[in-house]
């Protein structure tokens, strides 16, 4: 379904599950269940779990439940199900193979065998010749015969997206009129080579499969949304509207961080809010 084949607003939370529930995710997760319940929306909750060294289902259950512990409520989600689902980023597999299958037969991604030393001489060398230190393309212009061989010696390989040499713009709900000159990026890893996805490229895919209508997420996020709008510009997406939130500050307008007091939700619970 096309996120903007809906008519009902959709928007979510998507919390990764490597540590204990942050203040800033939930007020994310406030902000987007006071807007779906403004105008008759869904508000789901999709784990974001590709970070397989650091997600834990134990994590999971403490974002959770410092979510419920707050009144937070949400209409699908990996715990209470839905028809979108599943909602764990890792349990959506097949929807990511299928959309690079998709995309590598449409000629818009492509294998990428380069070693991490071949890919760091050429980032020194385009330092040197003063050009943006991006990926120029090398395994994109491969023969097949080329690639066959690569795949017979048993070269490791990641996926790649073409991004189109074109600037790419969005208008922001919250901060206007975006953009970015994505000839400066490169083509950049939709799949890494163990074959789990790279998270801007599993985000797009279920934002899309999700019928998202709007995302609102932290400012942080807001360079990660050109990679994304990538993604959709290749498959022919409907993107959905972004709005990105200004940061959380201590009074001292500092960046709220541990060192300067409590920053997760059970400790303002065990504090006794």
């Amino acid at each position: 379904m096309n996120s903007q084949s809906s008519s009902t607003v959709r928007v979510r939370i998507a919390p990764s599950p490597t540590g204990n529930c942050h203040v800033g995710t939930a007020r994310t997760a406030l902000y987007n269940m006071l807007y779906a319940r403004k105008y008759g929306g869904k508000f789901i909750l999709r784990i974001d779990d590709t970070d397989l060294s650091r997600s834990t289902r134990e994590s999971e259950e403490g974002v959770l439940e410092g979510l419920r512990w707050l009144g937070i409520t949400w209409d699908e989600g990996p715990d209470v199900g839905g028809p979108y689902g599943p909602y764990r980023q890792m349990e959506r597999a097949h929807t990511y193979r299928e959309t690079v299958d998709t995309l590598e037969a449409l000629g818009k991604a492509y294998r990428c065998y380069c070693t991490p030393e071949e890919l760091e001489a050429e980032r020194k060398e385009a330092l040197a010749a003063g050009k943006p230190p991006r990926y120029y393309g090398k395994c994109s212009r491969l023969t097949a015969e080329e690639r066959a061989r690569l795949e017979a010696e048993g070269k490791k390989h990641v996926v790649r997206l073409r991004v189109p040499d074109r600037t790419l713009s969005f208008v922001d709900l919250l901060r206007g009129d975006q953009q970015k000159d994505m000839s400066e990026r490169g083509d950049f890893v939709i799949v890494k080579s163990d074959g789990s996805p790279v998270y801007n490229f599993a985000t797009a895919v279920d934002e899309h499969h999700m019928a998202m209508t709007h995302v609102f997420r932290a400012v942080e996020h807001l360079t990660n949304t050109f990679d994304q709008l990538a993604v959709y510009d290749a498959m022919g997406w409907d993107p959905p509207q972004f709005g990105h939130l200004t940061l959380m500050l201590n009074p001292d307008r500092s960046k709220i961080s541990k060192r300067a007091g409590a920053v997760y939700i059970g400790e303002f619970r065990d504090m006794g809010y």
